[in-house]
């Protein structure tokens, strides 16, 4: 797997008062399949007027509130969802932060855009300091321009692929506190007893936050080597042959983190479908999944509780260990628990039919049963 870079410079044509250069583009190590103009038009009409109603849950989620100190006496490799792809790490007594997203929604306004399904378990201002904090890409969803400045001073690591950091930089966060790393890249965050190497590895997506500069800016996924775990997080991607190529460079991992939602068949390569996501989890030689980039905002057509469904269905009949705790559940990261299906309780056909909702329950506690052992 290699990273290609279309870095040709186009020269304005009065050299002599202007040298303005065209961006460079990051590429994927093949070309995506991507909807044409009217295909595209027709996706973005569904969108806004003829969405289904169940993309979005009826109630509210659970979620269990954290406070700074429960998140201090928490025993080291612990883990909690905050929401989508935001993931708060304590490793060697330090806290790591994935892909921060705080914000009401995800979209250049807050007024517009994809609103949260529930609050984050913890506010910033109530998050203990952090090592770091690990970009995956530069999406609305990933990167939340109003976190990162709230983020700004209790943060020692800014660690992002290429190109990422500088728009950090364009933000006002010190450059001195910014790392940006190409694929198969590698930092080592010392100041504890061992070192914890993250290393960006490849994924199969593309960036940009404006109509002007898709792909300006690289995605990557992450693995994380703290002492004798292994850790991955996928970020955003498409399913490629990479998961392999990293699955046989870095595995077998303790734990993947990899994204089960927003996927649907017009965009194939770009998010994977549920089925994808396993073979992921199954390349890399994961021995626990626990599914992310789902719950919390609605960014595709398919029920919010869909990915749940599907991939705790797929991990039992693989007889995949996985973890789908609830919002600020606390997750031990050597050894995962199972959690609950709590998504179940939000489906209106669940709360309306007490037999229906009983029988899914007694299915989804046999899935576990299987899955955990």
């Amino acid at each position: 797997m290699s990273l290609s870079v279309d870095n040709k410079a186009v020269i304005a044509p009065d050299q002599a008062t202007s040298a303005k250069v065209k961006p460079a583009k990051f590429k994927n190590a093949r070309a995506l399949r991507e909807p044409g103009f009217l295909k595209t038009l027709g996706i973005a009409l569904k969108f806004f007027f003829n969405k289904p109603k169940n993309t979005q849950p009826a109630g509210s989620i659970p979620v269990m509130e954290l406070t700074r100190e429960q998140l201090l006496a928490a025993p080291d490799n612990t883990l909690y969802r905050l929401g989508h792809s935001t993931l708060l790490m304590k490793m060697q007594g330090v806290f790591w932060l994935t892909d921060p997203v705080f914000s009401e929604r995800a979209s250049p306004f807050q007024w517009m855009g994809p609103k949260r399904f529930h609050q984050a378990p913890i506010s910033i201002a109530e998050l203990p300091p952090l090592k770091a904090v690990i970009l995956s890409h530069d999406h609305y969803d990933h990167l939340d321009h109003a976190a990162i400045m709230q983020l700004a001073d209790k943060v020692e690591h800014f660690i992002t692929p290429t190109g990422v950091g500088d728009r950090l930089i364009a933000w006002g966060i010190p450059a001195e506190k910014i790392q940006q790393l190409a694929w198969w890249q590698s930092t080592s965050i010392k100041g504890l007893e061992n070192a914890v190497e993250l290393v960006a590895t490849p994924a199969q997506h593309f960036s940009g936050r404006s109509l002007g500069d898709r792909d300006q800016t690289l995605w990557a996924s992450w693995t994380i080597l703290n002492q004798d775990q292994r850790i991955f997080f996928s970020g955003d991607t498409g399913y490629f042959a990479g998961f392999k190529e990293i699955g046989d460079k870095y595995g077998p991992f303790d734990l993947t983190l990899i994204e089960t939602g927003a996927y649907d068949k017009q965009w194939p390569d770009v998010h994977m479908q549920p089925e994808e996501s396993l073979q992921a989890h199954l390349d890399l030689r994961g021995k626990y999944l626990l599914p992310i980039h789902n719950g919390t905002f609605d960014l595709a057509l398919h029920a919010w509780h869909e990915p749940f469904d599907r991939i705790l269905e797929l991990a039992r009949r693989h007889q995949v260990k996985i973890s789908t705790p609830m919002m600020g559940e606390a997750v031990d990261m050597a050894e995962a628990q199972a959690g609950q299906a709590w998504w179940l309780e939000q489906l209106p056909s669940l709360q309306t039919n007490k037999k229906a909702n009983q029988k899914n329950k007694q299915k989804v506690a046999s899935l576990y049963s299987v899955v955990a052992e």
